[in-house]
């Protein structure tokens, strides 16, 4: 090995339509600044091409899983998600990645963290960023995850074993409440472009919905459409740093944009539409969804549609009075698969909730409760199911090596 680098053990592992490098916790500094250095070279940021790197020089490839033993009671494994900027010098750890949690599972069965179970393997995993538990149900088939299976989703060529992730405990995880302002919807003033009118929910991650008309969009654009738009992009982007400071995640819109580029999301919704899907080319017509969305984070529209945001859309569906279920027709507001139309094509998340529990505190990160529901709002109901599925795979492992002069 050369001298002059430091190797650091890798894995390249796609979960959902994201991708991830995968680094074990007890290989890296303790100290968090030397260890977003080692991050950083490792991606090969700040460059957009991350050519001196890993990265994939895109927002949906360049995400990190950090891994370890947990050391929660009740979890199985420990996971820290990271969002790294080739932009900036950023390595953001403000909200979690619902894709990449889908392969948290697969590797800590193949890794020899979580004992193999057949047929099927239920992970419990202690999610850091949202202190919060997420269940992973993973097919195991000689002692390992299986990748082979007939489960497709929207943004990902082929099939594979189905896993599914339940969220429910991560209802308020980030402000301790489903809505964190204790409304169904906020007029916010922003400087500079007027007043919009918002839905803000905490689950999974906070989530900033607006209706598409709001924008003098339609809600059916494309995301090359969307990105293509700097004077919207800047437009969304001070409306989400406003909400920042409204709910207290930051001081100043500055220090939102600066800090916490990755979270909140801030979502695009509509009424179902027709518009051709960007991954398969095939037409999606009104009666294949509930609900049309676009979802952008780091100011990227979401190719497809993040797992954490499906989340935060399958709860706002069961809250009457959001912008979320406003664009529902009768039948879906009660029919628990919400089918959420994206660039990609379509995603389905299981939200099913009952009346509002009496007692306890969202986003407990107790294993085995089922998101206890923020008692902020008379419309807050208890979620007993946030859930989804994705498929995952173990693309690369080996290792990476970082110049020593990175931590001098």
């Amino acid at each position: 090995m050369n001298p002059q680098m430091t190797p650091y053990r890798a894995v390249i592992h796609r979960g959902g339509t994201s991708k991830a490098i995968f680094l074990m916790e007890n290989e890296l500094p303790k100290d968090q600044e030397q260890r977003d250095k080692v991050i950083r070279a490792i991606f090969g940021s700040p460059d957009k091409r991350q050519i001196d790197g890993l990265g994939g020089a895109d927002v949906l490839t360049s995400k990190l899983a950090v891994i370890g033993p947990s050391r929660r009671a009740g979890a199985d494994v420990e996971y820290t998600f990271a969002q790294v900027s080739f932009d900036s010098e950023l390595v953001d750890y403000s909200g979690n990645c619902g894709n990449i949690s889908a392969a948290v599972g697969p590797f800590a069965i193949d890794e020899g963290l979580v004992p193999a179970v057949e047929p099927v393997t239920r992970v419990r995993i202690y999610q850091t960023n949202t202190d919060c538990i997420l269940i992973a149900e993973v097919e195991v088939a000689d002692g390992k995850s299986k990748t082979e299976g007939t489960t497709e989703i929207d943004g990902v060529p082929g099939a594979g074993s189905p896993i599914m992730l339940d969220f429910s405990d991560t209802v308020g995880s980030t402000t301790g409440k489903l809505l964190p302002t204790g409304h169904t919807k906020d007029q916010i003033d922003v400087e500079g472009f007027g007043a919009f009118t918002v839905s803000i929910v905490d689950a999974g991650n906070v989530v900033i919905f607006i209706e598409a008309g709001s924008l003098g969009l339609s809600g059916a654009e494309s995301s090359a459409e969307l990105e293509a738009d700097k004077a919207l992009l800047d437009k969304i982007e001070a409306i989400r740093s406003t909400v920042c400071v409204k709910i207290g995640l930051c001081k100043s819109r500055e220090e939102a944009t600066k800090y916490h580029a990755y979270a909140p999301f801030f979502a695009i919704v509509s009424k179902p539409a027709r518009y051709v899907s960007e991954s398969k080319g095939n037409t999606v017509t009104e009666r294949d969804v509930d609900i049309t969305a676009r979802l952008l984070f780091m100011l990227h529209v979401h190719k497809t549609y993040p797992g954490t945001g499906s989340v935060a859309t399958g709860a706002a569906a069961r809250v009457p009075g959001t912008l979320v279920y406003e664009q529902l027709n009768e039948d879906a507001k009660s029919r628990i698969p919400l089918r959420i139309g994206h660039p990609g094509g379509v995603m389905v998340i299981e939200a099913s909730a009952s009346a509002k529990r009496d007692t306890g505190t969202a986003g407990t990160g107790t294993a085995g409760t089922a998101g206890t529901g923020a008692a902020d709002s008379a419309n807050t109901p208890f979620f007993e199911r946030l859930a989804y599925v994705r498929t995952a795979r173990r693309l690369m492992e080996g290792t990476a090596y970082v110049k020593n002069s990175v931590l001098q």
